[in-house]
């Protein structure tokens, strides 16, 4: 900085007004590109005690500068105002973003804090659009802040407003699952989101597979932080679906002590075998157990993979079988859910009927017999395809279940039977991985193979429901990968079908050859 520069800025700071526990130097004109011209401002900033308000309005701050000026903020705990507009006069538009990145980790904000930040960008940015120039916030930081659901979601919809974040950091802010929905609708609208730190947060099902569909739609992230987020195993299959069919840049993935049991932990690693940017997979202090671990370190290795997965020291060990179910956080709205649909209890068929629904495929699907199927005539394909919502995974796998259990040796049921299950599986399948995916996970949860969480309740598992199911993963229909899941699954979990085990035996074998040709 030119020494007539420094003078001019010398005596801007004599004319500094000071008090009340504010600095001012707005309007005074000064030209701050670097750290240098900054160094008296940053003393001043260093050296008052009790800061609670900053005026820079009317001058014009570099990229350097503002770094510097930023530094000298970070000690000023009872800062509350910030005026800075008019500060860019002269600027690249390159510059300016970089010099606005939002960093408030533990500010003690609280939802009020939250709301009070989103309606401040959200009219910064409206005003900016009104000039010809938006708000493009770039990185976005407030960790430890208590925000919950209420200050999140308020911030959620700036974001989604803005569309320009890169970076969002968001730790430890007591959000659950509602938050962390309608955090993931706002990612959506950030294409260009690279970063996505969510840690030691609570996801549960439905917060994890409403971030599986907004990640399914971005294609530039890099860093995914959910571990401590009790993402689970059937959020940890839905991400599996996502790695599988998008997140092309994807280098690190945080899924450390979210209850992940070892199957689950499998399908994962199979996932991000082709992602040639990964650099850690991190999946410590999840459940696998010690030979879960074992497994996991072994199918790494055969992937030639093993470099990228982080320590498993901290492993909890097998969850104990005789453990009751979880008792959800989200068990009050669950129940709010199932009355509002009209579920009166867990007997009542959760299949979704249309209110034109014919007589008799009502009365099927609320009590299938093989009698009742064959009374539907060559329509039943076209009939239950038509009355079953094959974009909800937990109405089919409940159709699923309630048609194959009628399998039997009876040439005219079978053939009923296996047809009207390719009808309804074929649609299914033409949708999403995600969706198809999460009714596998569902199915998964119903047969017993898997812990779950929400409305899916086991069911007492008849050789039909494995004879149908080793018929349809033959078919055309079902993916290689959607096999591949299947199979770690009976494999891992075999015991739970022990009261089938011919047909499991005859599953886990046809698996095997789909999934191994050569075999």
């Amino acid at each position: 900085m030119a020494s007539d520069d420094i003078a001019l800025l010398a005596e801007a700071l004599s004319k500094t007004h000071v008090g009340y526990g504010e600095l001012s130097y707005k309007g005074q004109g000064l030209k701050l590109d670097n750290t240098e011209s900054v160094k008296e401002l940053v003393r001043e900033i260093e050296e008052y005690q009790g800061l609670r308000a900053l005026r820079l309005e009317g001058n014009t701050v570099g990229v350097e500068a503002a770094q510097a000026i930023a530094k000298a903020l970070e000690c000023k705990d009872q800062l509350q105002s910030c005026h800075w507009s008019d500060m860019f006069t002269g600027r690249l538009r390159s510059e300016i973003p970089t010099a606005l990145e939002l960093r408030l980790n533990n500010c003690g904000m609280g939802i009020g804090g939250g709301k009070i930040l989103a309606a401040a960008l959200t009219e910064c940015h409206e005003q900016s659009s009104v000039l010809g120039a938006p708000l493009k916030l770039k990185v976005f930081q407030a960790g430890r802040n208590r925000l919950e659901n209420e200050g999140a979601t308020a911030l959620a919809l700036a974001f989604q407003l803005m569309g320009s974040l890169e970076e969002v950091h968001m730790p430890q802010n007591g959000i659950n699952h509602a938050g962390v929905t309608a955090l993931a609708t706002a990612m959506q609208h950030n294409p260009h989101l690279r970063i996505l730190n969510l840690n030691d947060n609570t996801f549960t099902k439905r917060g994890a597979l409403a971030m599986a569909q907004a990640l399914r739609h971005l294609r530039t992230v890099q860093v995914i932080n959910f571990g401590d987020c009790l993402v689970r195993s059937e959020g940890a299959i839905a991400l599996s679906a996502v790695l599988r069919e998008g997140l092309p840049t994807l280098k690190e993935l945080n899924l450390s002590f979210g209850e992940i049991t070892e199957a689950a932990a499998l399908v994962l690693a199979q996932a991000v075998q082709d992602k040639p940017h990964m650099e850690k997979l991190d999946l410590n202090g999840n459940c696998l157990g010690e030979e879960g671990c074992e497994a996991l370190k072994e199918t790494m290795d055969n992937m030639d993979r093993a470099d990228i997965l982080a320590s498993l020291s901290d492993d909890e060990g097998e969850p104990d079988e005789e453990e009751e179910e979880e008792e959800e956080v989200e068990d009050e709205d669950n129940g709010k859910e199932m009355k509002e649909n009209g579920v009166k209890d867990e007997k009542e068929s959760p299949v979704k009927l249309e209110p034109t629904c014919h007589p008799e495929i009502l009365s099927f699907l609320s009590s299938p017999t093989a009698e009742t199927l064959l009374k539907l005539g060559d329509n039943r394909t076209g009939l239950i395809q038509q009355h079953v919502d094959v974009s909800d995974p937990d109405k089919v796998a409940d159709a699923f279940l309630r048609i194959s259990s009628l399998y039997s040796d009876d040439h005219e049921v079978k053939k009923a039977v296996l047809e009207t299950i390719d009808i309804l599986l074929k649609k299914a399948f033409s949708g999403s991985s995600l969706q198809t995916y999460s009714f596998l996970s569902t199915l998964l949860v119903m047969l017993g193979l898997l812990k779950g969480e929400g409305k899916a309740k086991k069911v007492q598992v008849l050789p039909g429901h494995l004879l149908v199911l080793e018929h349809a993963v033959q078919q055309d229909y079902f993916p290689q990968d959607h096999a591949t899941l299947l199979d770690t699954f009976v494999a891992r979990h075999g015991k739970a079908l022990k009261s089938c085990s011919h047909a499991r035996d005859s599953l886990k074998s046809t698996l095997e050859r789909r999934i191994s040709p050569e075999c």
